[in-house]
């Protein structure tokens, strides 16, 4: 298979592309539908987890438990939990940020990222006229879900034991 044709996380590309094609779409049709947006945070962790190289290693830990908070507590309280941590680190208020609610879930395993992933961006449906939510927004956050659920599973599977690659 060409290179173009696979994502990094394993993922074989869609009809839109490679799974940064997909997330760049979501993003835009994020700034379109604002019935969207409470996915936003999940849809970065999720894709920042499968495709370490493209964000911060430093933040990969946080994204993933917050990722488990998510799948946890549900969207409602990471709406909440985000909300919180705006307010904390507002300029006024500079008390910065308040990451003990993550600190029960699973820190990232060391040795990642996971090969594959059950599901990823690029399984995701989607046609030209409604986009990601041609079927509704229960459909669309579900899949997100479901993508939040895959990848924190891959993670998890690793495990602390796993020797380091070369």
């Amino acid at each position: 298979m060409a290179p173009r044709d696979c994502c990094d996380c394993g993922a074989t590309a869609g009809p839109l592309g490679l799974c940064a094609d997909y997330y760049h779409a979501i993003l835009v049709d994020e700034q379109l539908d604002p019935r969207m947006r409470p996915w936003h945070a999940v849809v970065v962790c999720v894709y920042l987890l499968q495709h370490p190289s493209r964000g911060h290693e430093k933040h990969l830990d946080g994204q993933f438990r917050m990722l488990q908070y998510y799948l946890d507590r549900g969207l409602d309280a990471l709406l909440r939990f985000a909300a919180h941590q705006v307010a904390r680190n507002n300029h006024r208020a500079r008390s910065g940020y308040d990451l003990r609610p993550l600190e029960p879930y699973e820190p990232l395993p060391p040795h990642g990222p996971p090969e594959r992933f059950r599901t990823s961006f690029c399984d995701l449906p989607h046609d030209g006229d409604g986009g990601f939510v041609s079927d509704g927004h229960d459909a669309y956050g579900q899949r997100i879900r479901d993508l939040a659920e895959a990848t924190a599973e891959s993670w998890k599977s690793i495990g602390p034991d796993r020797a380091a690659p070369g």
